[in-house]
């Protein structure tokens, strides 16, 4: 079940990412979030639900996260709520993310690196929303599409397949991959100038990953 979530987290992103670069409606992108993170909510509960003892929490609590996130942002775009409140919502989830990460870094080190790269790019919504850092958006449009796979949906399809690898080594390749994509995020957000990005309709970039900009 974490792993069909995954999935869905890997659709959302991706979309939110181009409607943040203005390739796509933002409120276009607004309802696949709504849909995802309710759906994901559903999930997480159930998933919290299968272990009274506690032991599918940590699963029950990523997958919550993503669902309140999604579930926000498209409620924040669909009502014109301004987004501030959303930006400080990543701000926090952030630092949890930070959390988890070294909370699964013994049992799963991959999961560990993976959860540092969602941090990253909820302290990036975070700074643009919360913060007022509009220029960043063109980067974390392109961060949350060139993320959006590496980070969910080809671990989403490995834990499918029952091949969902614990090495460290396999860990540190993506730690070193994940790297040289924010790097291209970086490189490609400079093609244009920023006055030169559209001008989306709602401010915000999390709307559209809410990977999604601003006014």
């Amino acid at each position: 079940m974490p792993y069909v979530c995954l999935l869905l987290s890997g659709a959302a992103l991706l979309v939110n990412g181009l409607a943040t670069l203005g390739h796509l409606p933002r409120r276009d992108a607004a309802v696949l979030s709504l849909l995802v993170g309710t759906v994901q909510l559903v999930l997480g509960v159930v998933v919290l639900s299968l272990d009274g003892a506690g032991g599918t929490t940590p699963a029950a609590a990523g997958i919550l996260l993503f669902g309140l996130t999604y579930a926000y942002v498209g409620l924040d775009i669909l009502l014109d709520l301004g987004s501030k409140g959303v930006g400080w919502f990543c701000g926090m989830v952030a630092f949890v993310a930070v959390l988890l990460a070294f909370f699964w870094l013994p049992p799963d080190p991959l999961l560990a690196v993976l959860w540092l790269a969602w941090a990253a790019l909820w302290g990036l919504m975070f700074a643009s929303l919360a913060l007022g850092r509009s220029r960043l958006d063109p980067f974390i449009g392109w961060a949350l599409v060139l993320a959006s796979q590496v980070t969910a949906t080809v671990p989403a399809f490995l834990g499918i397949a029952g091949l969902w690898p614990y090495s460290a080594h396999v860990a540190a390749g993506a730690a070193g991959l994940l790297g040289l994509l924010f790097l291209a995020a970086g490189v490609l957000a400079r093609r244009r100038p920023p006055g030169e990005w559209p001008v989306p309709d709602k401010p915000g970039a999390l709307a559209a990953l809410p990977r999604e900009a601003r006014r």
